[in-house]
């Protein structure tokens, strides 16, 4: 997560971007944006926003040498030296078009931008944005005509959210220079991703973490659910979390002893597992600290309703991993042919 509270923009220019799938030509700005001082104070914000919750980083990549990354030489070039900024802008541009090789990939204004004073893990550095926008909306705008006032329809960008968003700091560690990402509209996630930008997700905490809950989260949907009910996924899924709350670090044979009775879990667990890591094409770590950040983040994410077909949905808290087990009973009705819950508790709330 960055902190913008210190930010500003020192560059900042407007380019558009094709799609040659469609034979739409890129167009190309000469000279900076100077603002005025209300849209600047609606820029900033409407740009580093998104990233203020993005827990999660990457690093650059490409199978051969990492200095062979395009974007990666091209943010080089302009914190070596901004005075190249528009001219490199324009080769950013050039690359996201050789990018769009279908036809879903959709147009819009590309902004790139120069930011100082962004604040990462404590320390202040500069950092290169590189915006897309692919979505305009419809507004209203009025206007005095022959005494008159008259509405028409126009479009524009929505200060609401950006489309597709990356920083890369001006900062870098054993892996290399810090990047941050968001993508609103992901039609295709590689495009942005994988093709324009060639990033991998960091190898820290938060990568293994975030990893790790997935797959959980993953195995409770993909086997527990299917095979158990959905009892049982969420009785899973609330002491994942609460597993993971209570260590700062996670040894994975402690947590399947402690999660799983039955060896027959722990196999099923296993082998989703290894099924998981191919599929990913990755490795999950045996052992790794754990990011609180990621835990809670991902934690608001998880959906523990018992949603029945007679219009009756049990909400199960995600922060009572013994709740389900110890007050919530699931049987079968011989007489009714249907299946039942039955709930225990004190008094209502």
């Amino acid at each position: 997560m960055i902190s913008r509270k210190n930010a500003s923009i020192s560059k900042f220019i407007i380019h558009k971007v094709g799609n040659k799938f469609n034979d739409t030509k890129n167009a190309f700005s000469e000279k900076l944006v100077d603002f005025d001082e209300a849209s600047y104070d609606l820029m900033l914000p409407f740009l580093l926003r998104p990233f203020g919750s993005v827990v999660q980083s990457y690093r650059f990549n490409h199978h051969a040498n990492i200095s062979l990354n395009e974007i990666n030489s091209y943010s080089a070039q302009i914190f070596s030296d901004e005075e190249t900024f528009i001219d490199v802008s324009k080769h950013i541009v050039t690359h996201l078009f050789e990018q769009s090789t279908s036809a879903q990939i959709k147009t819009g204004d590309v902004l790139v931008v120069m930011f100082e004073g962004i604040e990462f893990n404590e320390i202040t550095t500069n950092a290169l944005g590189i915006f897309k926008i692919e979505s305009k909306v419809n507004f209203f705008q009025t206007y005095l005509e022959n005494n008159s006032y008259d509405v028409l329809v126009q479009k524009g960008i929505s200060s609401k959210k950006v489309d597709k968003g990356c920083i890369i700091l001006n900062q870098t560690d054993t892996e290399g220079n810090i990047i941050l990402s968001v993508d609103n509209n992901s039609y295709d996630a590689q495009y942005w991703l994988n093709q324009f930008l060639n990033i991998k997700y960091a190898d820290d905490a938060n990568n293994h973490t975030q990893q790790y809950i997935e797959l959980c989260k993953d195995f409770s949907t993909e086997i527990l659910k299917t095979t158990y009910g959905a009892q049982e996924q969420n009785t899973f899924l609330a002491k994942t979390i609460d597993f993971f709350k209570e260590n700062e670090v996670v040894n994975v044979e402690r947590f399947k002893d402690e999660l799983f009775e039955e060896d027959k879990h722990r196999n099923l667990f296993d082998d989703y597992k290894r099924t998981f890591e191919d599929e990913k094409n990755l490795v999950l770590r045996n052992q790794f600290d754990v990011a609180e950040s990621v835990v809670n983040k991902e934690k608001k994410k998880f959906k523990t309703d018992i949603k029945l077909d007679t219009n009756i949905q049990i909400k199960l808290d995600i922060d009572a991993p013994d709740a389900s087990a110890e007050y919530l009973e699931r049987g079968y009705d011989d007489e009714k042919k249907m299946h039942f819950y039955k709930v225990f508790f004190n008094v209502e709330n």
